[in-house]
């Protein structure tokens, strides 16, 4: 008889079982409230693989004696859709609450969204969606205005250690297990508690009743690649702590999200670039030479290429860690775009204009100007639109928070 795979055997009942949410299950926490005022509310839950999303849905489905009825974004049909529909409608009659989970809903298009609203507005379904990715972005806002967004957390390997050692007790694991063994399934799961879950089965069947060693791990599980989207959220998270790290002039945070982004196989080039562009933004005339050896690195990185170009960017990155910073400059431009988009059709001083003719030399047309290094009119050299406007030294309106 087959049985289901031990994360599926394991799966929490109860909100007490979870392990590793206690910024939303726990007393006054918002899940705890909702199923204590009964009063069931849409959700979307955002949150890493593993972590259980789905789980919560089933949880409190139960807790509101619901019909729980799951559909996956990537598989889900128009057709499947206009099931859920007709069976809530028949659950209505009946005074069952009907709770749709759908997974990964950030799949479905604006169109399938758009079909869930009006049955989302009028009670008839009851929605809780799971997604990975940023619901601001990949859930349309009539939706996401009706429903309450709770983030939940990566585990971590405590968490995980924790989930790992139930389940040893759950399922009377007769095999001597080695601490090391579980430390290094919790350490390779990346806070994925299914991941985690399915390694230490993978790890039981191989030792075959024997001792589950940290060998016998390595053996069933071999080396994992972490998970790095570099066109979703993982991707931009990274690359923001990395330079909100430089910018905080925190070395140790520097370093490790580099690594994190040189292991998730992120281009070089991307994380050199925006290096260069830190060097002008933050540093600025703190230290005019970061601006060059940021360049320096880019062009190194396309000369040398991976893995060495890792020691190349840990190297400059430290060094615009540890400079000194200013905004002069950068603030500076912000503020002189702005200005300057307002007054485009300012006419330049005739004063500062050429004069290759006699007519315009007699209109005025660079008068008083001479072919002098250094020379200056004691006027203001701004159109007259602008005069008075300061731009050097200035705090500019730019949100610099990115």
């Amino acid at each position: 008889m087959n049985r289901a795979p031990l994360a599926e055997r394991l799966r929490p009942q109860t909100l007490d079982e979870v392990i590793g949410q206690d910024e939303i299950i726990g007393k006054g926490k918002i899940l705890t409230e909702i199923v204590k005022k009964a009063e069931p509310v849409n959700l979307i839950f955002w949150g890493p693989p593993g972590t259980g999303k789905t789980t919560l849905a089933r949880i409190l489905a139960k807790e509101y004696n619901a019909d729980f009825v799951e559909l996956s974004a990537v598989t889900a049909h128009k057709k499947d859709v206009e099931e859920v529909v007709e069976r809530a409608k028949v659950n209505w009659n009946l005074k069952i609450r009907t709770v749709l989970f759908v997974d990964e809903i950030h799949r479905f298009n604006k169109a399938q969204q758009d079909a869930f609203l009006p049955h989302v507005e009028s009670g008839l379904i009851i929605l809780i969606g799971a997604t990975t990715e940023n619901p601001s972005f990949e859930v349309i806002s009539p939706l996401l205005s009706r429903s309450r967004v709770v983030i939940v957390s990566g585990l971590t390997k405590a968490n995980i250690l924790k989930v790992l050692q139930r389940a040893v007790k759950t399922e009377k694991v007769t095999n001597d297990i080695d601490p090391e063994a579980l430390d290094y399934i919790a350490e390779l799961s990346g806070g994925d508690a299914r991941s985690a879950l399915g390694d230490l089965e993978l790890s039981l069947s191989l030792a075959n009743h024997q001792r589950v060693t940290k060998d016998i791990v390595e053996t069933a599980v071999g080396r994992k690649m972490q998970p790095y989207d570099k066109s979703g959220d993982y991707h931009y998270d990274n690359i923001s702590a990395f330079i909100k790290s430089m910018r905080g002039s925190d070395v140790d945070a520097t370093l490790y999200y580099l690594a994190r982004m040189v292991l998730g196989g992120e281009d070089p080039k991307f994380i050199a670039r925006r290096m260069v562009i830190f060097a002008s933004e933050d540093i600025g005339l703190a230290g005019n030479g970061a601006l060059n050896l940021a360049l320096s690195a880019f062009e190194a990185i396309e000369r040398v290429g991976m893995p060495e170009g890792g020691i190349i960017l840990s190297h400059v990155a430290v060094v615009l860690t540890k400079a000194k910073k200013s905004r002069e400059t950068c603030d500076a431009w912000f503020r002189a775009y702005d200005i300057a988009k307002k007054s485009m059709g300012a006419p330049v001083p005739t004063w500062l204009r050429n004069a290759p003719t006699k007519l315009m030399k007699e209109l005025g047309f660079g008068e008083g100007q001479k072919w002098e290094a250094g020379f200056h009119l004691d006027k203001s050299y701004l159109p007259e639109a602008v005069q008075g406007q300061k731009i050097f030294g200035q705090p500019s309106n730019y949100d610099h928070n990115k």
